[in-house]
Formats: structure tokens, C-alpha cells, sequence
């Protein structure tokens, strides 16, 4: 747990944030420090056919220990962070011994993990808890992830005598912004399922995604000097602000739903009198209720074009991702096998959803079922972010059991 630690922390205090609005791959170079020390420590922890591509993409290799032909698996996560929250300067807090109390994060006081709000606290007293000083992200999402599946590849190198078949191991970049496994090369990797490490907790084995796109909503003004704007400005911040203020907040808002409810959420903002723009990701289950929910824009958007003849509301769609649900049936093992490995670790296992996505949504969609497993992480996108060293090490012992698993079947 020692080396789990010091991976984590070593990751961890990297900055490693995407951006949007990037126009290369990864969308910041930043991203590729990381990929490249992982790259190193790869080599270093003996994996075999290491690499590193021009994307940044990192792929590894444990080699089998059984004398059969078993299938190879692989193992997912991405070592980009989320850009809704500072990313520089990362200062993780090791909070040892934990005692169950609220913890104030000491670089903003005003900050404040409670107990509850995140009731997981009450089952880590006396744990090792990781949390950020309050001023950027921490970086679990998905650091731990990370962390996990190079502990998990060092320990089965480390002990030969384990049954297991051939593993893949693949770090991405740029995730977060829905672009994770643009140029992961599944044919190459010659697995039959994969397996993310992106969610919250432990013992969860993640079936389901949201479906997702993006709507970004473009108004088009007038612009001319106020003086003489009387009949002239046709002014963009006023026509979204009212675009915005049509969208419903006592339903399908983040705010408000669970569960299975989808939502609309606007959650980026740009522009001036001519030209004024927001960013709304459209969120359901159920992938034909996206086009409700883009009809619903588009509804608002006519009201408004009729009010404002003047000027132009345009609204592009862009698909995202898709519920790994409706893929994962094409290798009926993947999911019984996390199920049976997180048994095997000493966990009870949790069938949950995800109100977000994973890169296993698109892998799944690509054809390659890759159902999302626990890391540990907590508050992901928040500088309220949190993680376990226990629940990262249960992460560890999932692999590893996964690894076991997965030996004893045939191809």
C-alpha cells in the first residue's frame, strides 16, 4: 500500500487538465509528461511491448502465467483532468489514521468535506484519507485509476506463481472532454473486453452509462457603439441570457434529477454583444430522448428567432458517447467475471449506473465491451475531491482477482 501511495501522490501532483477547446491530441501537451513517466515505469516494473504513440496513448503488456491459450484482457484509464476546476499547482493532503470528522481543506478553510454529505467517511475512520488543500482538483478522477492498474501489473509481475492470462494495459488522454479512445487502436490490442477504472467507491461494477451530446447554442447580434445602438444593436448576451432563463429548472437539471432522469446543463458561458455562446451537454439513458431533449432547444430557439428576426440562434448537436448498456452482450463474460472478481477480493458487489460517461462507453461502442470499475475516488470534478488509500488497494485486489478469473477460460 506503501508503493500504492506514492504512485498515487507522484501522479497526482502533475497537472494534467484538458482543455475544450484545444486543437491538437492530446488537447493539452501537458498530458504527455504524464504519459511519458508511465511510459518509463512501465519498462521499469518489467511490462513487456511498451509504448508510446504519437497520441499519448500508452500501452503495456503482463504476460500470461498459464500454459493454455487464454484470452487477454485489458485494463483502461485515462490520465487527463477535468477542466471545470483548476488543475496547477496540485498539493495532496494525506490525512493518516482518519477520525471521522469533517475535514477542512487547509488551502481554502472555506471549503469543507463533511461527513454528511459524503456518509462513505463513517466506514474509513481510522483509514488513510486523500484529499486536495481546497484550491485545485486532486486528480482521482482518474490518478487512482491509474495508480491501481500499475500496482495490480507490478504485483503479478512480482508473483509468477499467480494464475493468470494475458493482460493489456492502456493509459489515455483527453477522457474528460469525451475524446479518451480516439486513437486507441482496438484491433491491436487483441483483447476480448476491457475494463475502465473510472468509478466512484468500491466493489462497484458499472453496466450502464448516460447517452450523451453536446449542444452548443450560438447567438449571432448587432454590435455598435451604445450612443447610437437605439434601432441598430441587436445585443447577444440579452437574447442567450433569455435563451437560458426558457430552459426548465424544476425539471431535467442536474439539480433536481437522479437516477434514470436525464437533464440539460448548460455549464459554459462565452461572448459579448456580437457574438454570445453556451455550451449545454444533453444527458439520458434512453438514447432517443436525446433528440427530445435537443427538440426542446430547438422549440426555444424558434420562439426566439421569431422575437429577434435580426438575428441568427444556431444550434449544433455533437455526439458524445452512448450507454455502454446496449453493447457489453458481445462478450457475455465481462460482466460475470467483475462480478466474480470483486467477490473475490472480499466485496460485496454493487450493479450500478453511471450518471456520466466512461471511456468504456465508446470502447463498447466501438465493439469492444468494456464494462467501469471502482478506484476509490470521490467528488470527482470538485477541489471537495477525495479518495481512500483502502479503497484503492480494494481496486488492486479487484485486478488482481479479475486477472485470476479470466486465466482459467479457454479462447
Amino acid at each position: 500500500m506503501d508503493q500504492l501511495l506514492e504512485r498515487f501522490l507522484r501522479y497526482a501532483r502533475l497537472d494534467t487538465q484538458a482543455s475544450e477547446f484545444g486543437t491538437s491530441y492530446p488537447s493539452t501537451a501537458k498530458q504527455l509528461e504524464l504519459c511519458r513517466l508511465l511510459a518509463r515505469e512501465c519498462t521499469e516494473i518489467g511490462l513487456k511491448d511498451v509504448a508510446m504513440s504519437e497520441f499519448g496513448v500508452v500501452t503495456a503488456s503482463v504476460p500470461a502465467t498459464v500454459k493454455h491459450a487464454a484470452p487477454a484482457i485489458a485494463w483502461f484509464a485515462h490520465v487527463d483532468t477535468s477542466p471545470e476546476f483548476s488543475a496547477e499547482h496540485v498539493n495532496p493532503i494525506v490525512h493518516r489514521n482518519y477520525r471521522g470528522e469533517d475535514i477542512v481543506l487547509p488551502g481554502d478553510p472555506s471549503r469543507v468535506i463533511r461527513v454528511s454529505d459524503n456518509p462513505t467517511l463513517k466506514k474509513l475512520v481510522g483509514a488513510t484519507v486523500i484529499t486536495t488543500d481546497g484550491t485545485t482538483l486532486l486528480g482521482a478522477d482518474d490518478k487512482a485509476g491509474i495508480a491501481a492498474i500499475m500496482t495490480a501489473a507490478a504485483h503479478l509481475l512480482a508473483h509468477p506463481e499467480i494464475p493468470h492470462g494475458p493482460i493489456r494495459v492502456c493509459f489515455t488522454c483527453d477522457e474528460e472532454i469525451g475524446h479518451g479512445v480516439d486513437h486507441v487502436e482496438i484491433d491491436k490490442l487483441g483483447v476480448v473486453c476491457g475494463y475502465t477504472l473510472d468509478s466512484e467507491g468500491s466493489g462497484r461494477v458499472d453496466a450502464e452509462t448516460f447517452s450523451a451530446d453536446l449542444a452548443i447554442v450560438t447567438i449571432t447580434g448587432v454590435n455598435t457603439h451604445p450612443s447610437v445602438g437605439k434601432g441598430a444593436m441587436v445585443n447577444a448576451i440579452r437574447i442567450l441570457s433569455d435563451f437560458i432563463s426558457r430552459m426548465p429548472t424544476d425539471t431535467l437539471c442536474p439539480e433536481v434529477t437522479d437516477g434514470r432522469e436525464g437533464f440539460l446543463h448548460p455549464y459554459q458561458l462565452t461572448g459579448g454583444v456580437a457574438t454570445a455562446s453556451v455550451r449545454i451537454i444533453l444527458r439520458d439513458f434512453e438514447t432517443p430522448t436525446l433528440r427530445e431533449h435537443a427538440a426542446r432547444l430547438e422549440a426555444i430557439a424558434a420562439e426566439l428567432r421569431a422575437q429577434h428576426p435580426r438575428a441568427r440562434i444556431e444550434i449544433e448537436i455533437v455526439k458524445q458517447y452512448r450507454n455502454m448498456r446496449d453493447g457489453l452482450g458481445k462478450e457475455p463474460r465481462a460482466m460475470p467475471k467483475a462480478i466474480e472478481a470483486t467477490r473475490a477480493a472480499g466485496l460485496e458487489p454493487e450493479l450500478s449506473i453511471i450518471r456520466g460517461g466512461t471511456d468504456g462507453s465508446v470502447l463498447t461502442e466501438r465493439g469492444l465491451p468494456t464494462p467501469n470499475l471502482s478506484t476509490g475516488q470521490h467528488n470527482p470534478h470538485s477541489p471537495l475531491e477525495w479518495t481512500s488509500l483502502e479503497e484503492m488497494q480494494q481496486a488492486v485486489d479487484v485486478l488482481v482477482q479479475l486477472a485470476v478469473s479470466w486465466g482459467r477460460e479457454t479462447k
